[in-house]
């Protein structure tokens, strides 16, 4: 049953750093779980604020850790073009540094008094969601993961070493049930790439994968602060994920 919730900025250790997240938590005693978020590229905004809060509202302790954490909190500024914009921020948030980031907030989430230490999931979105991908495919803490929107192979000018990289090849090492969503009008990913990782992770993922593709829907699509925001298409998402996260976090699941 959904209650409500309150949000605050916390910070946690991660290697020899100190990283910053918002916690959010239901109110009263009834937590199903917890979640690890890991964040769009711009980093964790006010809608991403509003949205943890929305999910701490379902029972579920959640905890969105900020990618820029050392770099002040917000992605690189310094571009010319939306495109250089985007390269820079995936660069910044990169696989080697924001997935031990997700790993550091998962042992930070299991010294809270209110969370079960077997029962944390993951969310990821855009940018987040390839984090979330690439993080189930490397620990066995994680009691599921949802990733939304994540590309499937990563262009090389939005890589450390300029060279792509493909998601792919993830797919016989993911740890966890996995839940993901796609919009088939989306402008960033390519319908076929999105098909290919559908068909990877159904024919090498040794977890339970639910591949979930919507009509219509763009890129972004469940942000409400952008114009390719779908209502339709954000509802249905949400009440699946929910439910997934229900299943196997809420006590007595078993992945």
């Amino acid at each position: 049953m959904k209650t409500t919730s309150t949000g605050r900025w916390v910070t946690f250790p991660s290697g020899a750093d100190h990283v910053r997240g918002y916690l959010a938590e239901p109110e009263g005693t009834d937590v199903r779980g917890a979640v690890v978020c890991a964040p769009e590229n711009l980093g964790v905004t006010e809608h991403r604020q509003e949205e943890t809060r929305r999910l701490a509202a379902e029972g579920f302790i959640v905890l969105t850790v900020d990618p820029y954490s050392r770099i002040g909190g917000r992605p690189p500024q310094d571009y010319t073009t939306a495109e250089e914009r985007r390269s820079k921020a995936f660069i910044a948030a990169r696989d080697e540094v924001v997935v031990p980031d997700c790993q550091a907030a998962l042992a930070w989430l299991r010294t809270q008094p209110r969370v079960a230490p077997d029962r944390i999931g993951a969310i990821g979105y855009c940018l987040g969601g390839g984090t979330v991908l690439a993080w189930a495919a490397e620990t066995r803490d994680l009691a599921c993961a949802v990733v939304l929107y994540a590309l499937p192979i990563i262009p090389a000018p939005y890589t450390p070493d300029g060279r792509e990289r493909s998601r792919l090849a993830l797919a016989p090492r993911i740890q966890c049930p996995m839940q993901l969503h796609f919009g088939e009008a989306d402008e960033a990913i390519p319908m076929d790439q999105t098909l290919a990782l559908k068909a990877a992770l159904e024919a090498k993922s040794p977890r339970p994968v639910e591949f979930h593709t919507y009509p219509g829907a763009r890129h972004a699509y469940m942000d409400s602060t952008l114009d390719r925001y779908s209502p339709e298409a954000s509802a249905l998402t949400y009440q699946r994920f929910v439910a997934f996260l229900h299943r196997h976090l809420d006590a007595g699941a078993r992945p």
